[in-house]
Parts: structure tokens; C-alpha cells; sequence
């Protein structure tokens, strides 16, 4: 999630001081993504440096509230018009793990693949509490946050039904041997299914 333009939306609703952009922020995403008041305050003095919110006196009260200038509007529209990139999305952790315990000695790998289906059923049974918890409408954009970890944490199960159905198949190269390629796996299968 872009902090940076998730300030720049809020403020497009007017003029908010920190405090209040992180309870909107977590307002809008049912707290699902909670922010640090030192990120919100770190993103607000790198979008005035870059001429996308002024900070205007401070009240009464001590709080600095912020707005969104004509360059933040544009960079916003910008934003909501570019469609994410799947290279803009920070690193498949659980990807990545599953990968190095097949290649680390010692690892049971389908223990791996059946504690992670386990935690994500929790999650996901969470997560499908929760939103059947409120159809009030404001709370729309939080259900649909919701929807979106709903459905990410159904393709995870999924993804791990298909990593522990290729675990049967998976034959390991012997130690020493450099690892199969996908052409030399294609031969290996079709010698084995002459077998």
C-alpha cells in the first residue's frame, strides 16, 4: 500500500492533521494496515518537500493540518489511473520460503506447505468473520479491503494444494549433480512414464 498517495486521498477531502490522516487511513482500510503516527508524519514532510501538500499554522490547540496542492491533486490522479504492476508488489515471502526448504538439507517441506495451509485457513475463516460482521454501507471500503484478503487468502490455498501435489511428483537431483532444467525435467518425466 502507497502511504504516500493513501495521505494524498485523505487530504483530497480536506484539510487534516496527522493524527487525524492515520485514524481516516485506518478508517478506509478496516485497520488492516495500521500505520506508525512517525510514518505519517516521515510521509507528510516528504510530500511538502516534493510540492504535493503545504502544511498551513498551526491551531490553537498545537496540530498542523495539511492540504493537498495542485501537483498533489495531479500526481493523486495519476495514481488512481496507473494500473499496479506486479513487479510494484514487495516480495512473495512464502514463495521464497518453499523454495529455499526444498533446496535446504533437513527441511521437511510438506510439513512446511501443511503448517502455512493451516494458518491461512485461520486467517481466512477470520477474515470471512469479519466481514459478515457489518453490511452497514459506509463500511464498504473496508469490506472490500476485506474481499481483497479474502481472495488472496483463498488463492493461497490454492497455490499450496498445487505445491503439495507437485511435492508427490518431485523427484530431488542427486547431491553434487548442477540443478535440472526445465528441458532435462521434461525428459526425465517422459523417461519415466515409458517406465
Amino acid at each position: 500500500m502507497s502511504i504516500r498517495h493513501g495521505l494524498l486521498a485523505l487530504l483530497e477531502r480536506g484539510q487534516m492533521y496527522g493524527y487525524q490522516l492515520r485514524a481516516a487511513f485506518e478508517e478506509s482500510t478496516g485497520s488492516t494496515w495500521p500505520l506508525n503516527i512517525g510514518q505519517v508524519y516521515t510521509t507528510l514532510s516528504r510530500l511538502e518537500r516534493d510540492g504535493l501538500v503545504r502544511s498551513l499554522p498551526e491551531s490553537e490547540a498545537g496540530q498542523r493540518p495539511y492540504e493537498i496542492t495542485d501537483a498533489g491533486r495531479t500526481d493523486l490522479a495519476l495514481w488512481f489511473a496507473t494500473p499496479i504492476s506486479r513487479t510494484d508488489r514487495p516480495r512473495d515471502e512464502l514463495a521464497i520460503k518453499l523454495a529455499l526448504a526444498l533446496t535446504t538439507p533437513g527441511v521437511d517441506v510438506r510439513s512446511v506447505v501443511q503448517t502455512q495451509r493451516s494458518a491461512t485457513m485461520r486467517t481466512l475463516q477470520e477474515l470471512t468473520r469479519l466481514k459478515y460482521a457489518s453490511d452497514r454501507p459506509e463500511d464498504l471500503p473496508w469490506r472490500l479491503v476485506l474481499d481483497a484478503m479474502v481472495f488472496q487468502a483463498e488463492a493461497e490455498v490454492r497455490w499450496l494444494d498445487h505445491c503439495e501435489t507437485s511435492l508427490v511428483r518431485y523427484r530431488p537431483t542427486e547431491p553434487g549433480r548442477a540443478p535440472t532444467t526445465p528441458a532435462e525435467a521434461v525428459d526425465r518425466a517422459d523417461e519415466e512414464a515409458r517406465r
